[in-house]
């Protein structure tokens, strides 16, 4: 039994009442085909292929393969231990009439708070800022849509979505000192005396 029951705000509704207006079944099945790179069951085997075939690779791309298992494997946890304490109900299953255009049932039906998927994302782009800014720009562009699949698909209101995709932020931020060991940290230059 849940600790608290989530609510979705108006705009939520409206949101979610807008989408299930206008989409169609090739946007559905669109979204519902991008989700999956958002997706904990693609996302964890990637995240572990990589920081095995980063054993072979020089200390400072360990350190990094290191951080992304870790933040995988939490991101992945985190959702799972809030919806076991929040109760929200997925818009697909108050959206009606969006069924008719094509909107599928997702997961289970009062597992709404938080979105898992953007918990992953939100960690994916704030790793990300460990990149030059280019690719950097890439993957939190990559991980927005992403997360915005979700929506699309009403599995999440978009609150759910923004939720979680700060608390993937969080989810890096706070693991990032302890895994990457100050390898992301600049030296800085020696000061020189007054």
């Amino acid at each position: 039994m849940a600790f608290a029951t989530v609510r979705p705000t108006r705009i939520d509704i409206a949101i979610a009442n807008e989408i299930a207006a206008r989409t169609n079944p090739d946007l559905e099945q669109t979204a519902a085909a991008l989700t999956w790179g958002a997706d904990e069951h693609v996302l964890l085997p990637l995240a572990a292929a990589g920081w095995l075939y980063a054993r072979l690779l020089p200390r400072d791309e360990r350190r990094a393969a290191d951080h992304i298992l870790a933040v995988s494997l939490a991101a992945a946890v985190l959702p799972h231990i809030l919806k076991s304490a929040f109760d929200q109900v997925r818009p697909d299953r108050l959206i009606v009439r969006g069924h008719r255009h094509g909107i599928p049932f997702s997961g289970l039906p009062r597992d709404a708070f938080p979105s898992g998927h953007a918990v992953h994302m939100g960690a994916l782009a704030s790793a990300a800022g460990l990149l030059p800014p280019a690719r950097r720009r890439l993957v939190r562009s990559i991980a927005a849509a992403l997360s915005l699949t979700r929506v699309a698909l009403l599995a999440h209101w978009a609150s759910d979505v923004v939720a979680g995709f700060a608390l993937g932020v969080l989810v890096e931020r706070m693991l990032r000192p302890w895994t990457l060991e100050g390898a992301a940290r600049k030296p800085t230059a020696p000061r020189g005396r007054s």
